[in-house]
């Protein structure tokens, strides 16, 4: 199934009879969010409705207060197949600005939920805040739902072990490096995806090629570091060692973090295709080695180290 994408609610209401809406920015896609995708998606099936997403890009920060807007943990196409995935038809992905941002809560709910999209029922978070500065919240909207003859549902937070999930936690777990306690929270193993670019071939050199690629800008980058990996190139799926960071043992100065990753038991060509590359947990910290043979006796340790862990423990929080 591909999931429809529109930049507009405009000739929405036209081209679906009933639909049922989640309503959010959905950043990271995280088991909050998933499970109120999921009620959303359940319910419209059960009534025989289309489930959609009404959500923005570039995030309202971005536009609004660009200095404190929060770096995205997924690129507009990557949430794409995550909700496509969990069974989202129709994703209104629409632009962000500043006129909009100056819409109130009942012209939101009136122009955009009644008269462009006719939407049976919509599904949003307990937090949930739209129109002008955020003054509508979910008892607001119920009463518009009352007025306007739609369903509210409203989704209460999601907690792993007495922790309520969000995306603010996440986002701080990995600018720590913790990998593999943020994928509680998100329902999978965080990743980056791009394109194989040249390096300085430096790994190749010590023995240890390296795939070096570089993710869209404002993307989340996790802690600087040496992590166990898994990558997948064109459907097949190999166990790696990446390296975040500015390789301080060779002095290199770059402004954005580079991330370079050994694929184990790979042999070919991997420039200028697209990798995927999940992030399962942070091995060490990145440091200056004295020598070059210093460094490669602590490469073959983590990569002794990732086929360790990878075969002792189950791939729970696979992408999916």
């Amino acid at each position: 199934m591909v999931v429809k994408v529109y930049e507009t609610w405009e000739g929405i209401k036209e081209r679906y009879a009933s639909l049922m809406v989640g309503l959010g920015n959905f950043d990271g896609v995280h088991l909050g969010h998933r499970q109120l995708i999921s009620t959303m998606v359940a319910t419209a099936r059960e009534r025989k409705a289309t489930p959609a997403v009404f959500t923005f890009h570039p995030h309202p920060l971005a536009v609004l207060d660009p200095e404190h807007a929060p770096l995205l943990l997924l690129t507009p196409r990557a949430k794409e197949r995550i909700m496509c995935r969990l069974g989202v038809e129709v994703l209104l992905r629409v632009p962000f600005t500043v006129e909009f941002a100056r819409i109130s809560p009942r012209e939101f709910v009136e122009e955009v939920l009644f008269r462009g999209l006719g939407v049976k029922a919509v599904f949003v978070g307990y937090n949930y805040t739209f129109g002008y500065r955020g003054e509508g919240n979910p008892e607001l909207l119920k009463e518009y739902g009352r007025r306007y003859g739609f369903e509210v549902h409203v989704m209460p937070p999601v907690t792993v072990d007495g922790q309520v999930v969000s995306s603010t936690l996440i986002r701080s777990l990995l600018l720590c490096g913790e990998v593999a306690e943020a994928a509680r929270f998100m329902g999978y193993y965080p990743f980056v995806e791009g394109r194989v670019v040249t390096g300085d071939r430096r790994g190749a050199k010590l023995g240890f090629p390296t795939a070096n690629i570089n993710p869209e800008e404002g993307i989340l980058i996790p802690a600087h570091g040496v992590y166990s990996v898994e990558v997948e190139v064109d459907g097949d799926y190999y166990i790696g060692v990446a390296n975040i960071g500015t390789k301080p043992t060779f002095n290199t100065r770059n402004l954005r973090p580079n991330i370079e990753v050994h694929l184990l038991d790979f042999h070919g060509d991997l420039y200028g295709r697209q990798i995927l590359v999940r992030f399962r947990r942070r091995l060490r910290e990145e440091r200056r080695f004295a020598s070059a043979a210093e460094l490669i006796a602590q490469i073959q340790k983590d990569i002794l180290q990732a086929r360790m862990e990878y075969s002792g423990e189950q791939r729970t929080y696979k992408y999916k």
